[in-house]
């Protein structure tokens, strides 16, 4: 979002709330804080041996049972909800100002993980380049780099430093870096070209790398694109219609297709130890060519990052929507400096 479009955001003035408009904000805050709850009850389950919520409707628990722990968890996702409820209460600063604050964090987040996977694909280059030339243990010496040779050593002392180090970059800066994604994924494709047909050099690394960044780039610019509305729409009447109807069309296909489908994709990716993301993030799961980037287990968490990062904007999307439909000022169909 430019920075004119949100001033307009926080300057316009919003119309009084009526009690659909609260539903929706309610809901709209509700599916953030219940995504919330379940991410960090995943991590709590998964990696931290807590039974989880099932034990306590009669399913299985994950781990030793323990009613204190199985509470402690789902007292998580109702503290999250009266917080959220609290906020949504409490506070009036307007549909499109709640939509510019949510796609404001959405947006950070999406900046962490472009620098999270630049920081990752560059280390992990280097130091498959270093093992499969057998220069690793002559510049790191033989324990560590027998140790950088093990997915779980180098996923928790390598890769996860860098993520840290991702998310403090992506806090002191403003740009989101995808035009840079594409033009690294362009150079690496050239280096296996370069590589190949003039010195005969290639290693499964080199193209690992471009598939790392590539996948990275696809998934993690879907949430931008929303913002943008970049995504093909297929057009037969929206264009001939009325704000109001733009706004009800894009209220309906968020409400029934797109937050639906960000949590179908969550729901099956996490939902036990044997899901298609966290079954490979659980052992660090790399590609069976032995000197490739040790980053398979990073792909499957791409699938993640697509599906919080979409749900976050079809939120935000949905109360700008829905804002439209009130006929609140500021909407991408009014004339943005008639308003400022």
């Amino acid at each position: 979002m430019s920075a004119s479009e949100t001033a307009v955001h926080h300057a316009t003035p919003t119309l009084p709330y009526g009690t659909g408009t609260l539903i929706v904000r309610l809901f709209g805050w509700f599916v953030l804080a219940i995504m919330l709850g379940f991410l960090l009850n995943n991590y709590l389950t998964y990696w931290q041996d807590f039974p989880g919520i099932a034990p306590l409707f009669g399913g299985t628990a994950n781990a030793e049972p323990n009613a204190t722990l199985s509470f402690i968890q789902l007292a998580l996702y109702a503290a999250l909800l009266l917080l959220a409820a609290s906020y949504a209460l409490s506070r009036n600063p307007g549909l499109r100002a709640d939509s510019a604050i949510i796609s404001g964090a959405n947006t950070f987040f999406i900046r962490a993980a472009f620098y999270a996977v630049l920081y990752v694909g560059l280390a992990d280059m280097v130091i498959s380049f270093l093992r499969v030339e057998g220069l690793l243990d002559a510049v790191v010496g033989e324990e560590l780099g027998g140790a950088l040779g093990r997915s779980t050593f180098r996923g928790t002392y390598v890769h996860m430093p860098l993520i840290g180090l991702a998310i403090v970059t992506a806090y002191f800066t403003r740009e989101l870096g995808f035009i840079w994604l594409s033009l690294l994924v362009v150079m690496a494709e050239f280096l296996i070209v370069i590589g190949r047909f003039v010195f005969s050099y290639e290693q499964a690394f080199m193209a690992d790398l471009v598939r790392f960044w590539y996948a990275a780039l696809f998934l993690f610019a879907s949430a931008y694109t929303l913002l943008e509305e970049g995504h093909v729409r297929v057009d037969v009447f929206y264009a001939g219609l009325a704000p109001k109807k733009k706004g009800l069309v894009n209220f309906l296909g968020t409400l029934i297709l797109g937050i639906p489908l960000c949590w179908t994709i969550l729901w099956f990716g996490m939902a036990s130890n044997r899901s298609v993301i966290n079954s490979p993030l659980l052992v660090f799961e790399v590609t069976q060519a032995g000197f490739g980037l040790y980053v398979k287990y990073l792909m499957a968490v791409f699938l993640g990052v697509y599906a919080v990062s979409m749900l976050i904007q079809f939120v935000s999307y949905m109360l700008d929507a829905y804002a439209d439909m009130r006929g609140d000022p500021g909407g991408r169909d009014h004339d943005v400096h008639a308003v400022q």
